[in-house]
């Protein structure tokens, strides 16, 4: 049953660039990537990245800067920063060897027990699971498991496989062909939201399938969340092939990330001190403006364009930017200020 599905997944996605040149390196970069990055994002990203840090030895010689540049596009930037840090660690504590076993693993910044246990199974072929979202789903449905989701899930699944000796009964059966196999089917035909259980490969013996409640595995939990909606102002000043920026400190989102001037205009949250409030907005125009999120607040961004005399005259007096070279591909600005640049400019 496995067989056709790991043959099926071979024929379909042995082009993608991490399963064409395997080492533990490229298995590292690929898992790191592909966290909260869908495939087709980290297909552009991932060999350029590794033409730039082609070894260990090169990632860990590289700034912060470096890297989360290399890594404009895939988002969520500390785990930029934690892969270099866990390059740093591997060639000052292991010799510039990524570690063999599980618990020398878990120790590198940034590694945690999914990606340990996809570097053992895919790096090293050890009959470890790799329990991701999409692993975790297909499974709950194959074995008919009425789990709840969230942060207990991975742990109450892992117990039942190893009650049940699952890999155990996995004859000749290869770690990593089975876990990338199982990432591509939930990717493709078991999503969240939609299934395609006539393509699906083990459908046959998937007892979810059987009882056609798919969909309603693993059990979703009901959470009340607030969202809180944001208004921000973007400031573009543009002197003399400089723009005026700041960049991102430690404990605010975004850290390390050149941003333009921002300021909160409306904030449903009165608690929310990301950015300096402006008490008067200069006028605005409703075709400089887009929409994002970020966490809990869903924002609106109004881009507006000035020169340096009136920005000073509108900035509240403890705010400090600089001046920094206008150039997108080197430096690392954030998606809002991309896409604000890219309306204005």
């Amino acid at each position: 049953m496995f067989k056709n599905l790991i043959n099926w997944s071979k024929q379909e996605y042995s082009y993608l660039p991490w399963r064409k040149k395997r080492t533990l390196y490229t298995t590292l970069v690929s898992e790191i990537m592909l966290q909260q990055t869908t495939v087709p994002t980290v297909i552009n990203k991932f060999t350029p990245f590794l033409k730039q840090f082609p070894t260990i030895k090169k990632l860990s010689l590289a700034t912060d800067e470096e890297v989360c540049i290399a890594w404009k596009g895939l988002g969520y930037y500390s785990r930029a920063r934690n892969l270099r840090n866990a390059a740093v660690e591997i060639v000052k504590n292991h010799k510039g060897k990524i570690p063999h076993d599980y618990e020398s693993l878990r120790k590198l910044t940034g590694i945690g027990e999914y990606t340990a246990n996809a570097i053992l199974s895919i790096g090293h072929k050890e009959m470890n699971m790799a329990l991701d979202a999409n692993i975790e789903r297909v499974l709950c449905r194959y074995l008919g498991l009425k789990l709840n989701k969230g942060p207990n899930l991975k742990k109450e699944l892992s117990l039942y496989l190893e009650k049940n000796k699952f890999t155990a009964k996995l004859i000749d059966i290869c770690p990593r062909e089975l876990n990338e196999a199982l990432m591509d089917l939930g990717r493709v035909y078991c999503q969240a939201k939609k299934t395609d259980c006539e393509s699906c490969l083990i459908s046959i013996n998937c007892k979810a399938c059987k009882r056609g409640d798919p969909l309603t595995y693993p059990l979703a939990v009901k959470k009340d969340k607030k969202i809180y909606q944001l208004d921000l102002l973007r400031v573009i000043l543009v002197e003399k092939g400089e723009i005026l920026a700041h960049k991102r400190k430690k404990g605010q989102w975004l850290v390390d990330q050149w941003e333009l001037p921002t300021f909160i205009l409306k904030s449903e949250d009165k608690n929310l001190v990301q950015y300096p409030k402006l008490k008067k907005s200069p006028k605005l125009d409703k075709k400089f403006e887009f929409k994002s999120s970020i966490t809990k607040y869903k924002i609106t961004n109004h881009v507006i364009q000035m020169n340096y005399q009136d920005f000073r005259r509108i900035i509240p007096a403890s705010t400090h930017f600089k001046f920094i070279k206008l150039d997108t591909e080197e430096q690392n600005f954030t998606t809002a200020t991309l896409k604000a640049l890219r309306m204005r400019i």
